[in-house]
Formats: C-alpha cells, sequence, structure tokens
C-alpha cells in the first residue's frame, strides 16, 4: 500500500467462532482474539521480559474493536502501527525500537479480558490509546500486573478512577456535561437516545449535570439496542417527547456511537410528520465523514452541536499526526485524521513518547513508565489539550473523577454541511462536573 513499510506479522488465532456483543459481556466459546506485531511474532518478543533496557525494543498494546456489529474503531490500532514504522524509521523511541500489538476487543467484555491477558503475557510496558466499553473487564487483569493504561477513549467512567489510568481527554462524562450545558439555555423538552449497555446506564447523569447546571430540566433516558439496523420506533419515541412541552424547541440527542448513523437515518424520515426539533450529539458519535455520508448541508445533521475534546483537524497542533499519516497510512481508509479515535491514538502515543524520553537511558519496563507518570511528569501535546500531569488529589477527585485531569471540551456546530466552532474558546466542565450525581 502506498506510503507502507514492509513490515512483519504473526496473528494469534483461538479456536474460530462467532461472538456476540452482550450487556452481560457473554462471550460464545471459541471467539478469535488476534495481536500483529509490527517487527517480532506475537510469541516471546525479544528483549521485553521484565521490561525494556539499553537498545532492547518496547513494546506496548493497542486495542479496539473492529467488525462488529455496534461500535468500531479500527482506525486506532491502524494508527498505532502506522506510528511505530514512523518512530522507527526514525530510530526509534529514545533510541530503542517500538514494537506494537495489537488486539480486537469485539465490543465483549470476555474478550477484553482476554485481550489483557494477551498484554501481560507479552510483558507490555503499557496498553497505549485503545477503545474498550467493558474497562470492569480488563483493568483489573491490567491493575494485576501493574501495566499502565494510557490515552483509553474514556467511554466508561472506570477510566477516570483506576489508579493504572492516564486518560488524555474527558472522554463522556465532560462531552456530555459540555453539552448539556450548551443545550440549557436553547432547549426544550430534552431526549436522550443511548445504548442499553452497562456502559449507557452512566450517559444520562452526566448530561444532566450540564442540563441541571443551567436550569433545566433533565433529559428523558430512552434505551436502545446498540446494534439494532433500523430505530423507526426509537425515532418516533423520541419526536413525541421532545415535542411534548408548549415551549421552547425540544432536542434530540442520539448518542450511539457508530450506529448514531442508523437512528439519523431513521430519524430523517420520521421527523416529517413531527414538528420541528434540533439535534445534538457528541463527537465520536458523528464526524465530517459520517456528516459528507448522511448528504452534508441537505442532511439530518445540519444544525446539530457537537461537542468535542479536541481543537479542529484543520488546527496545525495536528500536523505531526498528519505527517505520519501521509507517509505511513496513505490509502488506509481506517485511518482518518478527523476520526476522534485516531486523535486520542497520536496524543497517548505523545504521552508515551515523553515518558520514554524522561527515562533516558533507565530501564523502560511497565514499573518504570508507571512510576514516571506517578512522579509529576508534567506531557505537554503542543496545544491540543492542555498540559496533562496526573495525580489522586485533583479537581475532580471528590465527586469520583480522581484521574479526569483534561475537562476542556469545544462546542461545533454543523453548518452548511461542515462542522465548524461555536464558539472559540473551549468550556471547562470541571464545575458542572463536580456538580454531578455520579455516586
Amino acid at each position: 500500500m502506498t506510503g507502507r513499510r514492509p513490515t512483519r506479522s504473526t496473528v494469534l488465532r483461538g479456536l474460530r467462532g462467532r461472538s456476540r456483543a452482550s450487556r452481560t459481556g457473554v462471550l460464545s466459546a471459541g471467539a478469535l482474539v488476534a495481536c500483529v506485531s509490527l517487527t517480532a511474532g506475537c510469541g516471546v518478543v525479544p528483549g521485553t521480559t521484565g521490561g525494556s533496557g539499553g537498545d532492547d525494543p518496547i513494546t506496548v498494546m493497542t486495542w479496539a474493536p473492529q467488525d462488529t456489529g455496534a461500535t468500531n474503531k479500527p482506525g486506532m490500532p491502524a494508527f498505532a502501527q502506522a506510528y511505530a514504522r514512523s518512530v522507527n524509521a526514525q530510530g526509534g523511541l529514545g533510541g530503542r525500537e517500538l514494537n506494537v500489538l495489537t488486539c480486537n476487543d469485539h465490543n465483549d467484555g470476555v474478550t477484553a479480558a482476554k485481550c489483557a491477558r494477551l498484554a501481560v503475557k507479552e510483558n507490555v510496558v503499557a496498553v497505549v490509546g485503545s477503545y474498550s466499553q467493558h474497562a470492569d473487564s480488563f483493568l483489573p487483569v491490567l491493575e494485576g500486573a501493574g501495566i499502565p493504561y494510557i490515552g483509553g477513549y474514556g467511554i466508561t467512567n472506570t477510566e477516570f478512577t483506576s489508579p493504572l489510568s492516564y486518560p488524555v481527554n474527558g472522554g463522556q462524562p465532560a462531552l456530555l456535561a459540555g453539552l448539556g450545558s450548551a443545550l440549557a439555555d436553547s432547549c426544550g423538552p430534552v431526549t436522550l437516545v443511548r445504548p442499553d449497555t452497562i456502559a449507557g446506564d452512566e450517559l444520562p447523569v452526566l448530561l444532566d449535570s450540564g442540563l441541571t447546571s443551567g436550569g433545566h430540566e433533565r433529559a428523558h433516558d430512552q434505551r436502545a439496542a446498540e446494534d439494532a439496523t433500523e430505530y423507526g420506533g426509537q425515532s418516533e419515541q423520541a419526536l413525541r417527547r421532545a415535542t411534548a412541552g408548549p415551549g421552547d424547541q425540544g432536542c434530540v440527542v442520539p448518542v450511539l456511537g457508530d450506529r448514531t448513523g442508523t437512528f439519523m437515518d431513521s430519524f430523517r424520515r420520521a421527523r416529517e410528520d413531527h414538528p420541528e426539533v434540533r439535534t445534538a450529539t457528541v463527537l465520536g458519535s458523528v464526524d465530517q465523514t459520517t456528516i459528507n455520508a448522511s448528504g452534508g448541508e441537505s442532511g439530518p445533521y445540519e444544525g446539530a452541536y457537537v461537542t468535542g475534546w479536541y481543537p479542529s483537524v484543520s488546527d496545525p497542533g495536528w500536523a505531526g499526526m498528519k505527517k505520519v499519516i501521509k507517509e505511513q497510512a496513505f490509502g488506509d481508509n481506517n485511518v482518518d485524521a478527523a476520526d476522534a479515535g485516531v486523535q486520542t491514538t497520536w496524543i497517548a502515543y505523545t504521552v508515551l513518547k515523553e515518558v520514554v524520553e524522561s527515562l533516558g537511558d533507565g530501564e523502560v519496563s511497565a514499573d518504570t513508565v508507571r512510576r514516571a507518570l506517578d512522579g509529576g511528569l508534567e506531557v505537554g501535546t503542543g496545544g491540543l489539550t492542555p498540559p496533562l500531569r496526573w495525580t489522586f488529589a485533583d479537581k475532580l477527585a471528590s465527586v469520583g473523577f480522581p484521574r479526569l485531569v483534561n475537562t476542556e471540551v469545544s462546542l461545533q456546530v454543523v453548518r452548511r454541511g461542515h462542522l465548524v466552532s461555536a464558539r472559540q474558546k473551549t468550556l471547562d466542565t470541571t464545575r458542572t462536573l463536580q456538580n454531578a450525581d455520579v455516586a
């Protein structure tokens, strides 16, 4: 493929079988767990036992769901591999070769735990730039082995409580709190359409924290299957609720990950028979590619508010990430510079790079990486986030988010088919989250 360097890869496979994501995380026997190494097989990776010292390679893992009926994030592991090719072409991290292993968690708790056990078996120094809805399954495994989890997507609240988690954004808590604050002044009744999953159960209170801080009533909480192929009935129900009041125009807020587009297809047809409503969502459930595919200016997202963690993709701060994509992932449709998962992976590997450089010629292991992060190391990301520094005594520790150190979100709006900034400055959600009832 154009722009790719030849690599060796080995795939570990268990018994073949069909897996199905469920709320209880039950996995049918024989699910596939795959891991790919850039420069070594996934058996014993030379030089990784006990960490990396001297010129030994540094081995990490990136995981995300792929090829499932719900949310998929193939761009995250794909970009991690491209990043490794890029840094290795320039001499590695601190002079050490970077090996990236990847794993598909299949949106399933049992398989997510298998990915974590594989990370332990391969002696990775960290899991970096990953996505999984099943933190309760994989984090205990990582914690038991002392492996840091750097730059998770922030899809679960557990990522902001674990002492081994080092998030680079405010995750769903910040996005939804910020969105609620933005909608409080402009919406009548608000209906949240969210997955009927354990991770989805955490979303209503976060959106409500923003709404109530602005004097608005709580949103209607509407559950929906995260792997449905159409949402006609859900759309009708959401519209009836959002248009029930006589006052301001109601708002419908679908937060269904990859299935948000499916919902909006049904919603577009259903809304013709109802009074006008406004829509809003969060980055990760919609991006510019989604908007383009749905018809741009004539599509269902026109006028929608969208909260995100980072500056727009046109910001100069993304130049380094774009260079990696151009040189090492050109032509790979999974790797989109505008994708929040890819952006999170770039920032997570930026953190890893600074940690390794801070260790100098010393050993690079899970223990030394963790000690560096816990020891007060402050990481700059070129303005893409505030300076990142993780402690257990931060502003949000009192409300159960001790690891949430980046509370800033950007507010965007779809205007003439394009995501543009709705306000110049980012919104700090610290105070809103401090008042959230997340117990």
